[in-house]
């Protein structure tokens, strides 16, 4: 399974990080390996994360795959990486399957934006729930549907098709936008449902964030849910949401920490939350939290006193990176119980 490396997003328009400043790591003779696999939403950031935590630590490295949270999950259970990442909180019944109990730890925030390909068009697109759940149904099938031409009044919309763009493969980004859907629609709900993966009634598939930029830049009306950053660095038109408060909000730094903001008051004790739809103007709608999961108890107690170390430092001065990055940091409440609850881990 290839590593996808998309290092350079950003990293270089980037002022220079502070240095992870944690002294707690076990000295050691050789080099540690350490290797997680899951979600291809944080990548970016985790990338940039592990690369300087071995700048500073040169006998520690950290490997990532970015193969999608369905993916991550199911490597974490059956125990084939350290750790596992995903935007989709584990279910209780993958939990229950799992060898040990695990930990969701919020890593950074994030948005999932509805990416299009309309050729000649220079207006930003408007969205309302109930429009992109129609389109993912298939009920909506041309750019010009009135429906789509009553949230964008004197835009001139094409007679083109839309091609709907999915993710093939489990993946958290999925999780994160039928989580929104399904909140928004409940024909969306009933038939497809909220999972990392689901039967999708239209569309072609792609692998990855990555996979479904590159499908939507090359098919004239396509339509795709990604990462914000993803957009952003492959310059793709993103649309506006209508959030709950009926404001169009387009993705950004402020609109998904205000969507984060009454989360971070009312956190479940397992830190698994869901914050689309969120209430409050301003606030983007489909926003989430992306966590790292991790092993209570450990078997590996010396890379597990590396990993904990390295999230108190992602936790603190890491969060420092996530704007430059497209990510918005944790809310200071959250960081302070995520620290409390790495205390869990049996070192």
């Amino acid at each position: 399974m290839r590593k996808i490396l998309i290092a350079f997003l950003l990293v270089g328009a980037a002022c220079k990080p502070e240095a992870p400043t944690s002294n707690t790591v076990p000295a050691s003779s050789g080099t540690i390996t350490i290797n997680g696999a899951g979600a291809t939403f944080p990548y970016p950031i985790y990338s940039k994360w592990f690369s300087d935590y071995n700048k500073v630590h040169p006998d520690i490295q950290i490997n990532y795959q970015s193969i999608g949270s369905g993916g991550g999950i199911k490597q974490l259970i059956s125990q084939t990486v350290f750790f596992g990442a995903t935007d989709g909180p584990m279910t209780d019944e993958q939990l229950k399957s799992a060898p040990g109990p695990i930990l969701h730890l919020p890593t950074v925030l994030g948005a999932v934006v509805p990416a299009y390909n309309l050729p000649n068009l220079t207006a930003d697109l408007k969205f309302t729930g109930p429009i992109l759940a129609d389109i993912y149904l298939g009920k909506v099938k041309k750019w010009n549907d009135p429906a789509v031409a009553r949230s964008n009044p004197g835009v001139a919309l094409p007679n083109l098709d839309i091609t709907v763009v999915h993710r093939s493969e489990g993946s958290g980004t999925t999780y994160i936008w039928v989580d929104y859907l399904s909140k928004i629609s409940p024909e969306f709900k009933q038939k497809v449902g909220v999972a990392t993966a689901v039967n999708w009634p239209t569309g072609v598939g792609a692998k990855g964030n990555e996979g479904v930029t590159g499908m939507v830049r090359q098919i004239p009306g396509a339509i795709g849910y990604v990462e914000l950053v993803y957009a952003l660095q492959n310059k793709i038109p993103f649309g506006a949401v209508q959030n709950s408060a009926g404001e169009f909000v387009r993705a950004s730094l402020d609109s998904v920490t205000t969507a984060a903001a009454s989360a971070a008051a009312n956190m479940p004790a397992d830190f698994r939350v869901s914050i689309t739809n969120a209430p409050g103007r301003g606030a983007y709608p489909i926003s989430s939290f992306t966590w790292i999961l991790m092993y209570e108890n450990p078997t590996d107690k010396q890379r597990a006193r590396v990993m904990v170390d390295f999230m108190k430092w992602a936790l603190t001065d890491g969060q420092k990176e996530a704007p430059a990055l497209g990510y918005a940091p944790l809310p200071k409440e959250v960081v302070d119980r995520e620290l409390q609850a790495l205390q869990k881990i049996q070192l």
